[in-house]
């Protein structure tokens, strides 16, 4: 499924919601219901499966969410490795749990730039970058999803 395609799923004045799914943290961040902005929401240090959907529905019910975008670890060459699949499946779980659909969008150094960005521009220490890296990274992923949108 293209951009194309997945746009045709989208709800007219409602959101959508960017994971950035780790090992031990999701990021989330979500757009505006006009589609052009994404903003870091929060950091989900994961427990477990159900804890994290229950926390993740709050956020759909909340926030009137229609999708998700999820970064998709791709290697340098552009093909799926052993952490994007792993990715995968967990995103496959989370959409299937909160009832969306959802659609994988390259996440090449989003985390890279992200932390550029905290270092170069907002000069914050080594500690509050580790508090919203994943958030923001999230954000950085679903606002590159926003800007490929065809308008």
């Amino acid at each position: 499924m293209d951009v194309r395609d997945f746009q045709k799923l989208l709800v007219k004045g409602k959101t959508i919601l960017g994971l950035d799914i780790g090992s031990k943290t999701i990021g989330v961040a979500v757009s505006d219901a006009g589609l052009m902005i994404a903003s870091p929401l929060k950091t989900i240090f994961r427990t477990s499966f159900n804890n994290d959907m229950t926390e993740l529905k709050g956020f759909v019910a909340s926030r009137g969410v229609c999708a998700l975008v999820a970064g998709l670890p791709l290697e340098m060459s552009g093909k799926e490795g052993e952490r994007a699949k792993i990715t995968r499946g967990i995103g496959d779980r989370i959409s299937e749990a909160v009832g969306l659909p959802i659609f994988y969008w390259d996440e090449r150094f989003s985390s890279v730039a992200v932390e550029r960005i905290m270092i170069e521009q907002a000069d914050l220490s080594r500690k509050k970058r580790k508090k919203a890296i994943d958030r923001s990274a999230a954000a950085y992923i679903l606002q590159g999803f926003l800007d490929a949108l065809p308008k």
